[in-house]
């Protein structure tokens, strides 16, 4: 998923309080949740990651010594810094998409 999907998710993007065992009832253990509420929210910040290499790469491309020029690129480029500081955190998407069930895991065997 890409970060311009992201945008769409209508969720607080703030932190709030949750109640644990909502977090357990699936798994069973609230230790293996949150691995892999973790693995997620590591995967959304590497999407991010190579998303925000990708669009700098055309910022980088489009460089020119003129004045004018350049004051547009800085507008652009801070349009480019707002939309990625309006992002929810990665670790708030991840619970999200635990919370809706878009998450799919599979747990070893014991």
């Amino acid at each position: 998923m890409k970060a311009n999907e992201y945008t769409k998710v209508k969720i607080n993007p703030f932190a709030v309080t949750r109640d644990l065992r909502e977090f357990d009832k699936e798994t069973g253990n609230i230790y293996e949740t949150v691995a892999i509420l973790s693995k997620r929210a590591n995967q959304i910040a590497t999407e991010f990651k190579e998303d925000f290499q990708e669009r700098v790469k055309d910022f980088a491309s489009h460089f020119n010594n003129d004045v004018f020029e350049e004051n547009q690129e800085n507008k652009e480029q801070i349009e480019f810094a707002r939309f990625y500081e309006q992002l929810p955190k990665p670790v708030i998407l991840a619970i999200h998409e635990f919370e809706n069930k878009d998450i799919h895991y599979q747990l070893p065997e014991k």
